[in-house]
Formats: C-alpha cells, sequence, structure tokens
C-alpha cells in the first residue's frame, strides 16, 4: 500500500517539475531577448558609414588639429586623415590663416598608412590660397618681386616664390630695359600684377608699371592732348602675332594745346592690319624690339590710356587710284602668291591683289605659288579692295575648235 502511494506521488509530481522547467526557459529566452535587444540597439546607434577613398580623390575635410608641420582633417574616415609637413612646404600663409573648425579641400595621396590614416596634400587649397593672393594683390596695386628665369621672343618667364611662374611681355618692360631684358635674368625686381586668370593657368606681371611710374602719371594729360593723324617717332616695344607695340615720346602739352619741356612715354598698338598695305603674316619677320620708326595716331584710347598707331597710313594707299590703272576689262600680268579651296590669289602691285574664283579657273590647269600668270579684270570694288579675275587663255578650249 505504501509503494503504491509513492508511485502515485511520484507520478504526480512529473508535470510540477516541466511547468517549472519551462518557466525557467522562457525566463531565460525573455533575457537573452532583451539582451539581444539591447545590443542591437547599441550598435544601431554607433552605427557609422566609413568611406573609402582612391588615390587622387578630390575630399572636403574639416580642420581637427594644425602647426606648422601637421594638420589633422576629419574626413569622414575610421581616423583622421593627415598633411604632413613635406605636403606642407611653402603653406606658411595658407596655415596662418587657417583655424580649427574650418572647412578645406585636399586630395588623397594616399588612402591608408601604416597607422590606418588618409594621406592628404594641401595643394589644391594651396592653389587657391596663391591665387586669391594674386587677384588681392592685383587689386592693391602692390609692388612684389619676381626673378628672371628665361627670355623669349613675347617677353620673360619669371618665378615668385621659387615655384610659381607667370610672364611679364616685353610690352610690360620699362624704357630703360627695352631691347635689353636680359640683364635681368637670375636678378630679383619688382613687377605689379595686371592679369590674374584661374582657368587659364596666366600670371601677368608689368615691371613698367614700377619703373616707370613717375612717367605714367604724366601719360594720362599727355593722351588727352594727342590728335589723330599726328605723328611720332617710336621705338619697337613689343612684338605679338597681332601686331607691334611702339613706345612714342609725347610733349606734355599746357591748356593751349602748347607744348611743354615735360615729355611722356606712351605706348600704342600697330595692329597687324596697320603695318603694312601687303599682307603681313608674322610680325616678327619685319621687327625687333628697339627698331626705330615713325607712326601715325589713327586713335586715342584714353580709358585703356593708349594709342591706336599706323604704319602704312604714312605711305600712299595704292586702292585709291587703282580704278585708273585697273579697269573693267583691262589685261594685267601677276604673280600667283596663294592658292586657296576658293581659288588663286594673284598680286599685280604693292597691296593690289586680285582672285581668280575656283569657278573661272581653266579646268586642266594648275596653279603654283611664284608662277606668272595673264589675267583679266572682271570686277571691281575699290571701296571693299575687292578684284575679281578671269584667265586670259592662249589656247582655244577642247571642243571648240
Amino acid at each position: 500500500m505504501v509503494s503504491k502511494i509513492k508511485k502515485q506521488s511520484a507520478t504526480a509530481d512529473k508535470p510540477v517539475k516541466v511547468k517549472k522547467a519551462e518557466k525557467k526557459v522562457k525566463k531565460v529566452e525573455k533575457v537573452e531577448s532583451k539582451n539581444l535587444s539591447a545590443m542591437d540597439k547599441l550598435m544601431s546607434k554607433s552605427k557609422t558609414e566609413v568611406r573609402s577613398f582612391i588615390r587622387g580623390e578630390e575630399i572636403d575635410g574639416v580642420v581637427t588639429y594644425l602647426s606648422r608641420s601637421l594638420v589633422l582633417l576629419d574626413v569622414g574616415a575610421k581616423s583622421d586623415g593627415i598633411v604632413t609637413d613635406k605636403e606642407l612646404k611653402g603653406a606658411t600663409e595658407l596655415i596662418s590663416a587657417l583655424k580649427e573648425g574650418d572647412k578645406i579641400k585636399a586630395y588623397v595621396k594616399y588612402p591608408e598608412n601604416d597607422q590606418g590614416n588618409v594621406v592628404l596634400s594641401l595643394q589644391k587649397a594651396l592653389e587657391d590660397s596663391r591665387w586669391s593672393s594674386f587677384e588681392k594683390w592685383m587689386d592693391e596695386d602692390r609692388e612684389i618681386d619676381v626673378r628672371g628665369l628665361e627670355v623669349n621672343k613675347g617677353g620673360m618667364i619669371v618665378s615668385l616664390d621659387g615655384d610659381v611662374r607667370g610672364f611679364v611681355p616685353t610690352s610690360q618692360f620699362g624704357e630703360k630695359y627695352l631691347g635689353k631684358m636680359s640683364v635681368l635674368l637670375n636678378k630679383s625686381f619688382k613687377v605689379k600684377v595686371i592679369e590674374v586668370d584661374r582657368e587659364q593657368n596666366r600670371l601677368i606681371f608689368s615691371e613698367k608699371l614700377v619703373s616707370d611710374a613717375m612717367g605714367m602719371a604724366k601719360k594720362g594729360a599727355a593722351l588727352d592732348k594727342i590728335n589723330v593723324d599726328e605723328k611720332f617717332d617710336g621705338v619697337v616695344s613689343g612684338i605679338m602675332p597681332f601686331g607691334v607695340f611702339v613706345t612714342v615720346t609725347v610733349p606734355v602739352r599746357d591748356e593751349a594745346g602748347k607744348d611743354t619741356e615735360e615729355k611722356a612715354k606712351v605706348e600704342g598698338l600697330v595692329h597687324i592690319s596697320e603695318i603694312s598695305w601687303e599682307k603681313v603674316s608674322d610680325p616678327n619677320i619685319m621687327f625687333k624690339v628697339g627698331d626705330e620708326l615713325e607712326v601715325q595716331v589713327i586713335g586715342v584710347d584714353l580709358k585703356a590710356g593708349k594709342l591706336n598707331l599706323s604704319i602704312k597710313r604714312l605711305a600712299n594707299d595704292p586702292w585709291k587710284e587703282v580704278e585708273k590703272k585697273y579697269a573693267v576689262g583691262t589685261k594685267h600680268k601677276g604673280e600667283v602668291i596663294r592658292v586657296v579651296p576658293y581659288g588663286v590669289l594673284v598680286n599685280f602691285d604693292k597691296g593690289i591683289d586680285g582672285l581668280i574664283h575656283v569657278s573661272k579657273q581653266p579646268n586642266d590647269r594648275e596653279f603654283k605659288v611664284g608662277e606668272k600668270v595673264d589675267t583679266y579684270v572682271e570686277m571691281l570694288d575699290a571701296k571693299h579692295r575687292r578684284m575679281s579675275l578671269g584667265v586670259v587663255l592662249t589656247e582655244v578650249p577642247v571642243g571648240y575648235r
């Protein structure tokens, strides 16, 4: 009887133990679930998007630390971007203008070094800072020091701070250095900034604005009294593909227009179209810096402080009498000076050219530069300096015999 009761008791205890076990498991699962939920939230809070970089990429960064030898930037990576002393060479002015919290552009030099930092270059920021400085110097009309590096046909290449290149055109050297620019090679001299063009990477200086400062003050008064058609002796101060710069000595006149003892140096441009009545392809062939010549004033630009000059107008215009000699229907022998897709250009006298249009050329004939050709005038427009020509045939064309 006793054993039976024990058996029943044991059987009755089983459901109780199972229920307790189930409750324990649920409790553990609840705790684990709670812990997992907390971890997910923590991971979610700490999760940030870590950027990856490629070499040469331009990025934005925020300055977190700076000194003369080290700059740290927050670039959104797992660690700060670093700019070392080698990259900071020559960037003293830039560094002195920066402070923590400033935004700045940088280039990725190496995506990651041994310490896990992104190695950066501030070359872009340095260039932006320099261009801003050049523009500021130009606005302030400031004198700066440059060193002469190389002389060419157009002027002199110079260096600024050892690593920045600029250019001083021949026309922007003062009278003291006309034709003698080479004396400034490897020497330091003062200039002013007259053109800054970031897109074209152009930095143009003027030495004349420094050395001829006193003369420039007189120039305005002198220009105001110069008349169109006046003639002056001048000196070639610069040669460009589009024309020749000539510096002339002009008398400074009083209010009544009478010459005083004072003189002013004024520069003017002889445009390539005003050099000769004949076509000029390259002014460098005809002139060199320092050449003396006579010019005629054809315009005064008071705003720019320059003269518009002409050389060809000192000689008679060959087209003034062209109708007498080259009347329609008259025959003339000329020389082929150019063969172009639309026809053949033939020269007769200095500055007198005519065109044999391609539609007027004999089918069986090819023209060569330097060849003599017999022509007749088909059309003449003296006002617009145009002459249309036909070819004088020496043989009857095939099909007409």
